[in-house]
């Protein structure tokens, strides 16, 4: 049965990524009249919609998505959400299921160029690009993103593993990025999430895609971070996310 899904993985591969391509396209103009004639909201209810047809696109592959929010997410607050990071399947159910909370991501700055859709969203949409090679400038970064989502009330999303885990098997939290956020937005509240099985999706690189993946997120409750010292906040957050990953 393994080996039947593998083979089968092939054409719906090339019908998966035919169909997320002509996504990518048909959304760069969309986003673009929205940001430009109609502003930040239209803007992003575009990208919302964006990521919503990029799960459907997974669905032809047989994905499912498992959500679980434990929590009562404070509203008209900066959130800095703390999550694992498996593959680059992980950035629209956190978009998509999280949207009411508007998330905008640290990303590499290689993303920001040549990407329909995706670059444009992370350049005008409230993300922010860094250079892992320069840490002034990550560093200066992460802290406009901080006073971005202080002064709007929007959530930022930061992967303190720097690097995707290949196998499912979380890495430790690099602390830097998260001390910066906590020490640029005080009034924040970290909400951890935990992402399980999104590294099958890549498996075997970017083709083919497995069949069938179940894929799984968690959301923990949210923790103020005023109330705790941010080294053992960052302790606590990475337990809780880690806790929860399935391999």
């Amino acid at each position: 049965m393994k080996q039947l899904l593998h083979i089968l993985s092939y054409p719906l591969s090339v019908i998966f990524y035919l169909f997320f391509g002509l996504n990518l396209l048909i959304f760069h103009p969309i986003q673009w009249i929205c940001f430009n004639i109609f502003g930040y909201e239209a803007h992003k209810k575009s990208v919302d919609c964006f990521n919503w047809v990029i799960l459907r696109c997974l669905n032809l592959l047989g994905t499912t998505f498992d959500v679980t929010i434990n929590s009562s997410i404070p509203n008209n607050v900066p959130i800095i959400m703390v999550s694992n990071h498996q593959s680059m399947w992980d950035i629209s159910p956190i978009i998509w299921f999280l949207r009411k909370y508007h998330p905008k991501f640290i990303s590499k700055i290689e993303l920001g160029k040549g990407i329909p859709s995706i670059s444009y969203n992370l350049k005008h949409g409230g993300s922010v690009l860094i250079d892992r090679k320069n840490p002034r400038q990550a560093a200066g970064e992460i802290i406009k993103i901080a006073k971005y989502v202080s002064k709007y009330n929007r959530s930022v999303v930061i992967f303190p593993e720097g690097t995707r885990s290949k196998d499912g098997n979380p890495k430790p939290f690099r602390k830097t990025g998260l001390l910066t956020l906590f020490k640029k937005a005080p009034d924040a509240y970290v909400l951890p999430v935990s992402i399980s099985h999104s590294w099958k999706l890549q498996r075997h690189g970017m083709f083919p895609i497995p069949i069938g993946v179940k894929m799984q997120l968690i959301v923990h409750p949210s923790l103020k971070v005023s109330e705790h010292e941010p080294e053992a906040l960052i302790d606590l957050v990475e337990t809780q996310v880690k806790s929860s990953i399935t391999v």
